[in-house]
């Protein structure tokens, strides 16, 4: 039996569905213990390492591993949230023009806030608990270090707040209604407020031209891209939430031979 196996997580689904499909799928791993190493995020998609049977007990030794990206910023948008799945801060469409230098800058180690939305604990409970409970302003925001090795620019394109609505909106209905009571608090991913928050943006801004820089990166563990993103945003003197992300690789565990960390 494989002690590990890596598999597409889609957006929409958390790890636990995506690794429960898979196991589905194969009819020998119904009684067998299985557990997943490095969370993605409802709204990500790419590359879940899952574990199985003894390899769950060395869970602890896949932690470290790097990681490779492929991510999108939406400028003059954020979130709480940091992607789209959260409560909306805008403005009108700004000029991009910097892109190029703020890339040579974000590379070597690299000190950000944790999201809000996040599992860090501070003071015993989870950051995104403290968010939901309006309390956020009441604790620091601890910071984390990570290293970011390559940070290309892909390419820019342009759409209109109309479809950018209509796209965040349409991701947003991909994750399943979560009813259960002990998930009360985030009442499924709040996602009343979240889409109240884009329709009205796309009657605001629906008109206008706004961009979106895709990026590709390889980071070492524990980088989140949703902050990146909004570090890119600032850097350029503006605002921005992670409009994708997708997550190529997972250190050497790829599926066909050894990626090693010859960048």
């Amino acid at each position: 039996m494989k002690k590990y196996v890596t598999i597409e997580k889609k957006v929409g689904e958390t790890p636990l569905v995506a690794l429960e499909k898979y196991r589905s799928a194969h009819s020998h791993l119904e009684r067998v213990p299985m557990a997943y190493a490095g969370r993605l995020d409802p709204m990500a998609s790419g590359r879940l390492l899952l574990l199985i049977g003894e390899e769950c007990k060395q869970q602890e030794k896949y932690h470290g591993l790097d990681k490779a990206y492929e991510f999108s910023v939406l400028f003059d948008v954020s979130s709480d949230t940091g992607d789209v799945l959260g409560r909306l801060s805008y403005r009108a469409p700004s000029s991009i023009e910097s892109l190029k230098g703020v890339v040579k800058n974000v590379k070597g180690d690299i000190t950000l806030p944790y999201p809000h939305f996040s599992s860090k604990t501070v003071e015993g409970k989870p950051l995104h608990v403290w968010t939901l409970e309006g309390r956020v302003g009441e604790i620091d925001i601890p910071t984390y270090t990570a290293t970011i090795y390559q940070l290309r620019l892909q390419n820019t394109e342009t759409k209109t707040g109309a479809e950018i609505a209509d796209e965040a909106l349409q991701k947003i209905e991909t994750i399943p209604p979560v009813t259960e009571e002990s998930k009360a608090l985030g009442r499924d991913f709040r996602r009343d407020d979240v889409r109240s928050d884009w329709k009205v943006f796309r009657e605001m801004h629906g008109n206008d031209i706004y961009t979106i820089a895709h990026f590709s990166c390889v980071c070492s563990s524990g980088a989140y891209m949703r902050t990146l993103a909004e570090e890119i945003a600032k850097k350029v003197g503006t605002e921005g939430l992670a409009y994708s992300i997708h997550r190529t690789k997972i250190g050497r565990y790829v599926g066909f031979g050894i990626w090693s960390k010859t960048y």
